[in-house]
């Protein structure tokens, strides 16, 4: 590809799409804004008329912030050549930024901190993937920060509190909600329900202070656990 580049805005904001022609006009002279489309709908007849090697689009459109998701999916299925960055205001709902890199983008930069970079767009154009912008990368780091802590943690606790497997089992399997004859009906579980039932009580006795081991149940047996990172809350998953 020549130095030039073509470019498609897809931006519903007209006031934010002023300022990032104005970007790209005064910091990216090599990029050439072929066209801009406010929707979905405006988008489609500027593709066919020229395709453009680089697509700047917005998440949220006409009042839908999931919009953007199923544009990213049907142009990179239907034009996979095409570089996608995403350029949203869309700060706290991570889950869109997953959706949209599933669904093909190239990067996403968020619409904080600081406007659209050079750098941004020439790291797409350059082959990067993906390619995130500074607020996207604090936070990308700072959620590694908390998982790399949170695992070390367990790691922790599955030493100092000798937890194996069996336990490990057990234990998520009460958070989720099964009964002792469930768990013992588990094919990973090569225990009955007594056994269980003496597992459970030298749990309470490896995990809580002697003063608290009367009469804690289950409950408080299980919110131990995920206190202690034993058993991870947000990835509970059961066994056959």
């Amino acid at each position: 590809m020549s130095d030039k580049f073509s470019v498609i805005i897809v931006e519903d904001a007209k006031l934010e799409l002023k300022g990032t022609e104005e970007i790209f006009r005064t910091e990216i002279p090599e990029a050439d804004v072929i066209g801009v489309a406010m929707n979905e709908q405006e988008l489609y007849p500027l593709l066919e008329m020229q395709l453009p090697h680089l697509l700047l689009l917005d998440l949220g459109l006409g009042g839908s912030t999931t919009a953007g998701v199923g544009i990213c999916a049907k142009v990179k299925s239907a034009h996979p050549q095409v570089k996608v960055l995403v350029f949203t205001g869309e700060l706290l709902n991570e889950k869109l930024w997953v959706d949209v890199l599933d669904a093909g983008a190239d990067g996403i930069a968020l619409k904080t901190g600081e406007l659209l970079t050079r750098h941004d767009i020439m790291g797409v154009m350059s082959g990067k993937r993906p390619v995130f912008n500074s607020p996207i990368l604090e936070k990308i780091v700072q959620r590694f920060r908390e998982t790399v802590m949170r695992d070390a943690t367990r790691k922790k606790s599955l030493i100092e509190y000798e937890i194996d497997r069996y336990d490990e089992c057990f234990l998520r399997h009460l958070a989720l909600g099964y009964t002792k004859e469930m768990i013992a009906g588990l094919k990973t579980m090569p225990f009955g329900v007594k056994s269980l039932e003496k597992r459970q009580a030298d749990l309470i006795s490896r995990l809580f202070p002697a003063e608290e081991q009367r009469g804690t149940n289950v409950t408080r047996l299980v919110v131990r656990a995920i206190e202690l990172h034993i058993i991870d809350a947000e990835n509970l998953e059961p066994d056959e």
